[in-house]
C-alpha cells in the first residue's frame, strides 16, 4: 500500500517561505514520479509541481515558476517542495502524491496520495 504523509504547512506571512515535507511508507519512492497539488475551498485542485523518478526532470506551471522547488531525497524516503514569495493566493491544501510515470504526474493521473496539510498565507 502506497502511504504518504505530508507535513511542514502552516501560516505564514505574504512574501515568505515553507519547506513542505511528503514522507513515504510501505513503499520506495525510488520508482515513481511525485507530485504536488493543491486545492484551495471552492476551487478545482490545480497541480504545482511534478519530479521524475529518473532523471530528476521537474515540471512547474506558471503559477508557481521560479518561486517553488521540488526535490527528492530518496535516502530518505522523502520528497520535499521549497515554496517562497507566497501571497494569499497560494493558500489551500497542499497533497503530495505518486504516479507510474512522468507523463502520468503532468495529468495529476495519480496513484495514491496523503492527507494534504494546510498552508495558509496571511497577515
Amino acid at each position: 500500500q502506497l502511504q504518504l504523509v505530508e507535513s511542514g504547512g502552516g501560516l505564514v506571512q505574504p512574501g515568505g517561505s515553507l519547506r513542505l515535507s511528503c514522507a513515504a511508507s510501505g513503499f520506495t519512492l525510488d520508482y515513481y514520479a511525485i507530485g504536488w497539488f493543491r486545492q484551495a475551498p471552492g476551487k478545482e485542485r490545480e497541480g504545482v509541481s511534478c519530479i521524475s523518478s529518473s532523471d530528476g526532470s521537474t515540471y512547474y506551471p506558471d503559477s508557481v515558476k521560479g518561486r517553488f522547488t521540488i526535490s527528492r531525497d530518496n535516502a530518505k524516503n522523502t520528497v520535499y517542495l521549497e515554496m517562497s514569495s507566497l501571497n494569499p493566493e497560494d493558500a489551500a491544501v497542499y497533497y503530495c502524491a505518486a504516479a507510474s510515470s512522468f507523463s502520468l504526474c503532468l495529468f495529476m493521473n495519480f496513484r495514491s496520495w496523503g492527507q494534504g496539510t494546510q498552508v495558509t498565507v496571511s497577515s
